[in-house]
C-alpha cells in the first residue's frame, strides 16, 4: 500500500466551513466546503449550534472523500483551524452547554464597559496579552454571563473556541492553542495562561474552565472512531490543533518568510492587517487597542489590527447604484457592478473626497475602539459624480490599513495581500500608496487552511521546522512586488492627517448619533434593518 500523501486542512470560518487537501509539498489537489449557520437577534446576541457545526464539518471532509481518490488511506494528518474569539461551552459528557456565543456578539458591552473602567487592572490585562479588551472576546463574554447568566458556566466544564470544539469532536482531547489562550487569558511571552490576567477579567473562580494548550506542531492526537465514521476518514490519522483562523491565513499568505518588516493584511468583508515580530519587539500602544497573537514559530508574534468592515465599504457603495439603476428600470447584478469598479476608478482624480470605512453596526475596534463609530464622507461637493464616491470607499480602506499599521509602530516595508479584494488592480494600487510600501498577492487560493495543514506538516515530521515548510509552501507562491505610485503615495502622505484627525474629532458626533438611534426605539430599529434586506436582496438577483 503507498504511503500516505495528503495533508487535511478544515478551516472552520463564519460563514464556510472548509475542508482542503493538499500534498505533503503544499499543492492544493482539492477542496470542499459547507455553509455555515448562525442567528442574530435584536439584543445584540449572535449564536451558533456546535452540534450542527460539527455535523457540518464532517459532512465537508465526506465531500472532499468524493473528490480526492481513496483520501481516507491517502491521509497522513488532519489539521483544524477556525473563526476566532467567542465563547463555546462543553459540560458533562462532552455536551454542548446551549449555543455558541460567536465573535460578532455584542451582548458583553456592559462587561467590557465596567472591566475597562478599572484602569489598572485594564493596564495588567493588556500589559500581559497585549490585546484590547471587547466584546469579541471570550474573557469578555464569561465575565458578562458570571454577572447575568451564572448558570450557563456553573453548567460547564470547559471554554473552548470553534477549533477546539471541532478538536474535541476529532479526537476527544479538550484543549486549546497557544494563540487564542494567550491573547485572551494568557501572556504572549510565556505562550500559558497568566493569572493576573484572569484575575483582572473577575474569572479567577472559573479558572477550571480553561482547557489544557498544547502546541500543534509538536502534538497530535489520533482521530477517533466516532469521528472516522462520521467523516469516511481512517481512525488513527493525527489531528493537528491549529492557530486562530487569523494567522493560519497569514501564515500561508506570508506574513513571515524571513525578510526584513514586511506584513499581510487580508482584505475580505473585514481587514486583518498583521505583522510578524519578536515577542520582545511588541509596540504596544497607549490605547490599548489591536491583538497580539502567537504564530507557530518559537518567540514569533503577530501585532494585529483589524477592521470591522473592509469590502463591506464597497458592498454598499455598489448596492446603492444598483438601487438607483432598479428604480429606473435599468436593472444590474451585483458581479456587473463590480466588473465597473476599474473604469469608475479612472474616472475620478485621487483624493476627491476623505471617507472613514466604518460601515459596520458595530462600529470600529482597529485601531480605535468605539462601538458607535460610523462611516461618512467628508469634503462633498454639487461636483462630485458617483465615480468620486467610489474612489473615495475604497480609499478608505487604504487610510484604515495605514491607520492600523501606525499603530503597531514603523509602516511596514512591504505588504502581502491576500482575500478577494487583492484580485483588484485598482485596490492594490491605493493600499500600496497608502502605505508607502510594495505590495505582493500570494497565489495560495486556502491561506487559512494551508496554514493549519503547514503545522500539520511540521508536527508529523514532513519538515524540521516551520521555516522549512514556509520555504516551499509559501515563498514560491508570492508574485512579483507591486511598488507604489510616488504621486499616488505624496497625495496621501498629505491626506492621512487629515484623515486622522477628522476620526478623532467624530467621536462626540457619533456618540450623539448613538443616542438619537437608541431614542428611536427597537421596532424602528428592525423596520429599518428589513427595508435593507430587501433592498439588499433585490440588487443581488442574478
Amino acid at each position: 500500500m503507498a504511503e500516505p500523501d495528503i495533508l487535511i486542512g478544515i478551516d472552520a470560518g463564519t460563514s464556510v466551513i472548509k475542508a482542503v487537501a493538499f500534498d505533503l509539498r503544499g499543492r492544493q489537489i482539492a477542496d470542499a466546503s459547507v455553509l455555515n449557520h448562525y442567528r442574530t437577534a435584536p439584543d445584540g446576541s449572535a449564536c451558533q449550534s456546535l452540534d450542527q457545526t460539527w455535523t457540518d464539518c464532517a459532512a465537508a471532509l465526506r465531500k472532499l472523500g468524493e473528490k480526492v481518490e481513496s483520501l481516507a488511506s491517502r491521509t497522513a494528518a488532519i489539521a483544524v483551524t477556525g473563526q476566532g474569539d467567542g465563547t463555546w461551552l462543553v459540560g458533562e459528557g462532552n455536551r454542548p452547554v446551549g449555543d455558541a456565543w460567536l465573535w460578532l456578539d455584542a451582548r458583553a458591552a456592559p462587561a467590557v464597559r465596567r472591566l475597562a473602567a478599572d484602569a489598572e487592572a485594564d493596564r495588567v490585562r493588556f500589559a500581559a496579552t497585549g490585546t484590547g479588551l471587547n466584546t469579541c472576546q471570550q474573557g469578555a463574554q464569561m465575565a458578562h454571563m458570571d454577572a447575568t447568566v451564572p448558570g450557563l458556566l456553573d453548567r460547564a466544564e470547559v471554554a473552548l473556541h470553534c477549533k477546539d470544539w471541532l478538536y474535541l469532536n476529532l479526537t476527544g482531547v479538550r484543549a486549546t492553542d497557544p494563540s487564542e489562550a494567550s491573547f485572551t487569558f494568557g501572556n504572549f511571552r510565556t505562550r500559558t495562561y497568566d493569572d493576573a490576567v484572569i484575575d483582572a477579567l473577575g474569572l479567577t473562580k472559573r479558572r477550571g474552565l480553561l482547557p489544557e494548550i498544547i502546541e500543534g506542531t509538536q502534538t497530535t492526537h489520533p482521530l477517533t472512531e466516532r469521528a472516522a465514521e462520521a467523516t469516511g476518514l481512517r481512525a488513527g490519522t493525527p489531528v493537528c490543533l491549529g492557530y486562530v483562523d487569523m494567522v493560519m491565513t497569514a501564515l500561508g499568505a506570508g506574513v513571515h518568510t524571513g525578510d526584513e518588516n514586511a506584513a499581510c493584511s487580508t482584505v475580505g468583508s473585514t481587514g486583518v492587517h498583521m505583522r510578524a515580530v519578536r515577542a520582545g519587539a511588541v509596540h504596544l500602544n497607549n490605547e490599548r487597542t489591536g491583538y497580539v497573537i502567537c504564530l507557530p514559530v518559537p518567540d514569533l508574534v503577530t501585532q494585529v489590527q483589524t477592521n470591522m468592515a473592509a469590502t463591506l465599504n464597497i458592498d454598499w457603495v455598489l448596492r446603492v447604484a444598483a438601487d438607483l439603476m432598479s428604480e429606473t428600470g435599468h436593472e444590474h447584478s451585483y458581479k456587473d457592478l463590480v466588473e465597473r469598479i476599474e473604469g469608475w476608478m479612472g474616472r475620478s482624480p485621487p483624493g476627491a473626497l476623505l471617507y472613514h470605512p466604518y460601515i459596520s453596526e458595530a462600529g470600529e475596534r482597529g485601531p480605535f475602539v468605539n462601538a458607535d463609530a460610523r462611516a461618512g464622507f467628508i469634503g462633498l461637493s454639487a461636483h462630485h459624480r458617483f465615480p468620486d464616491l467610489l474612489r473615495g470607499v475604497v480609499e478608505g480602506l487604504g487610510m484604515a490599513a495605514r491607520d492600523c499599521y501606525a499603530a503597531m509602530g514603523p509602516i511596514p516595508a512591504e505588504l502581502r495581500l491576500t482575500g478577494g479584494a487583492a484580485r483588484s488592480a485598482s485596490l492594490r494600487a491605493v493600499l500600496s500608496a497608502c502605505v508607502a510600501a510594495p505590495v505582493r498577492v500570494s497565489a495560495r487560493e486556502e491561506a487559512g487552511a494551508a496554514g493549519c495543514a503547514m503545522m500539520a506538516a511540521v508536527a508529523i515530521g514532513v519538515y524540521p521546522d516551520m521555516d522549512s515548510c514556509i520555504a516551499e509552501w509559501v515563498k514560491p507562491l508570492l508574485g512579483p512586488a507591486e511598488p507604489p505610485d510616488p504621486e499616488l503615495a505624496q497625495i496621501y502622505e498629505r491626506l492621512f492627517p487629515a484623515y486622522v484627525s477628522a476620526r478623532q474629532a467624530l467621536s462626540p458626533v457619533w456618540d450623539s448619533l448613538a443616542g438619537h438611534r437608541a431614542s428611536l426605539g427597537a421596532d424602528a430599529e428592525e423596520e429599518q434593518a428589513q427595508m435593507t434586506l430587501d433592498a439588499a436582496s433585490r440588487t443581488q438577483k442574478g
